[in-house]
């Protein structure tokens, strides 16, 4: 005997009828997505899926963006694999998400095993590993080529969904500098391995912990090569965490090159203006020609084990930020970048001294104010 249809079935059979006579279907938020592998995800609007989320590897989150991502992607319910070399370097992320949301796995950017690890059970892989300078260990080609390589390696032989690569604004392969030539070629890898690869060129990045507005503030940044005049866009790091969490909930991103960067263009030195107004310091430069300087800066790098200049940190000093046109932009993610003027009190107020005679002298206002509330004292 025929088993009666249930008004709910009843409801998707006359759907599809009509939708089979011209009538206009209109895919709902919590329909079932399928990814490039086949596998069904049952996606709702907040972008949460109904079976706990995704899982998701980022290479790189114990660095200065790692904890904005780390923490975005656990809290909407995804589970965040964590690769890490340093044991100390990774507790702040233990408390990134629910408990048993973010796991943590040893790894070696050398050893394709403990990628292959990493990256096995994920449906999306970020690669945030970067270095400025090079060190004793790692040289810039190991870290932004070959690290890239054997990362995207394992994300093909998984045949992961999404393949994530945070590269550098400017990065060339036939750039002047190390540092921009090996993150052009570290694209070009990506995109060879994984055709997919979704590339995202962030700006200078601004907020706790960075290395520009902490940097400049700091009184050991003394010796620049170009008067400090290069120019660029600096970006929020919320706002860069932000639009690599929506390049995950939208497929259409895939293959995608984005160009992160802030509403405004500054010189480092307009930069350094700011910081000196709201730290109520002078912090002075010392500028030498690039021909004494890079020399200087290379057996520093190599001399002393903490970060110091390096002689491609000097390269870049010369070289302006460019944005290529045919990319795409925070606009097409629907995201409006904060500017860098309106958050500086927010993150260098803990550079300004707590002593009364360091205080920036009064101002007329000020002054008359305090005119009027010692008058009133007296007359009491």
């Amino acid at each position: 005997m025929q088993k009666a249809c249930s008004p709910s079935s009843m409801n998707g059979l006359r759907t599809a009828v009509r939708s089979g006579f011209g009538t206009v279907f209109t895919r709902q938020l919590n329909d079932i997505a399928i990814t490039r592998t086949g596998k069904p995800i049952m996606r709702t609007g907040s972008g949460r899926s109904s079976l706990g989320g995704h899982t998701i590897t980022v290479f790189g989150a114990t660095g200065f963006l790692g904890r904005y991502i780390v923490n975005r992607l656990a809290r909407q319910g995804n589970t965040v694999i964590v690769p890490f070399r340093e044991e100390m370097a990774k507790r702040h992320l233990k408390i990134a998400g629910d408990l048993g949301r973010v796991i943590f796995t040893e790894y070696d950017i050398r050893n394709t095993q403990s990628l292959e690890e990493s990256v096995r059970h994920s449906d999306v892989v970020y690669n945030l590993v970067g270095r400025e300078y090079p060190t004793k260990n790692f040289d810039l080609e190991d870290v932004h080529v070959e690290g890239t390589e054997r990362i995207a390696d394992a994300v093909a032989k998984y045949d992961i969904d999404r393949f994530i690569q945070v590269s550098s604004y400017n990065a060339d392969p036939n750039s002047s500098s190390e540092f921009f030539s090996t993150k052009g070629r570290g694209e070009a890898v990506a995109r060879s391995i994984f055709p997919e690869t979704t590339i995202v060129r962030p700006a200078p990045i601004f907020g706790f912990e960075d290395r520009l507005l902490h940097k400049l503030a700091g009184p050991t940044n003394v010796l620049t090569s170009n008067w400090m005049q290069e120019r660029y866009w600096p970006v929020h790091a919320i706002d860069v965490g932000e639009a690599l969490e929506k390049l995950l909930y939208d497929d259409t991103t895939a293959s995608q090159t984005y160009e992160l960067f802030g509403p405004k263009n500054y010189s480092t030195a307009e930069i350094c203006e700011l910081i000196d107004k709201e730290i109520f310091k002078k912090r002075r430069h010392i500028n030498l020609p690039k021909g004494i300087l890079k020399p200087v800066a290379n057996i520093l790098n190599k001399a002393l084990w903490w970060p110091v200049l390096s002689a491609d940190q000097i390269e870049r000093e010369f070289i302006d930020q460019k944005i290529d046109p045919k990319a795409k932009t925070f606009k097409d993610l629907s995201i409006e970048p904060a500017e860098l003027s309106s958050l500086t009190f927010h993150y260098l107020q803990s550079y300004r001294s707590g002593a009364y005679y360091d205080l920036p002298p009064s101002t007329e206002r000020e002054k008359r104010e305090e005119k009027k509330y010692l008058h009133v004292l007296d007359t009491q």
